[in-house]
């Protein structure tokens, strides 16, 4: 059974900083690109980041530059820093993995503000 847990995220005020993790059960984790996705309130899921198995990286336009996508396959664990944050940022986060059609985290909500 696969299953992405994640944690982290909370308030933090503009100009801060958090890490998201994103643990993976029920597969072999390097063999797999992930994701961070994003959802703001009355909006469209949003694509934040991808990680590919290969170690290449990929960032969506409004967070490049201020968020690093990495993953530790030891771990089984993918993780979004995110630097500079803005309140524009503020959404419910969630990895994905892809795997046969895609499993998704719990997501977990991200708040900026003062």
């Amino acid at each position: 059974q696969v299953q992405l847990v994640q944690s982290g995220g909370g308030l933090v005020q503009p100009g801060g900083s958090l890490r998201l993790s994103c643990v993976a059960s029920g597969v072999i984790f390097r063999l797999y690109n992930m994701h961070w996705y994003r959802q703001a309130p009355g909006k469209q899921r949003e694509w934040v980041a991808s990680i590919y198995s290969t170690d290449l990286t990929n960032y969506g336009d409004s967070v490049k530059g201020r968020f690093t996508i990495t993953r530790d396959n030891t771990k089984n664990t993918v993780y979004l820093q995110m630097n500079n944050l803005n309140p524009e940022d503020t959404a419910v986060y969630y990895c994905k993995i892809n795997f046969g059609a895609g499993y998704w985290g719990q997501g977990t909500q991200v708040t900026v503000s003062s």
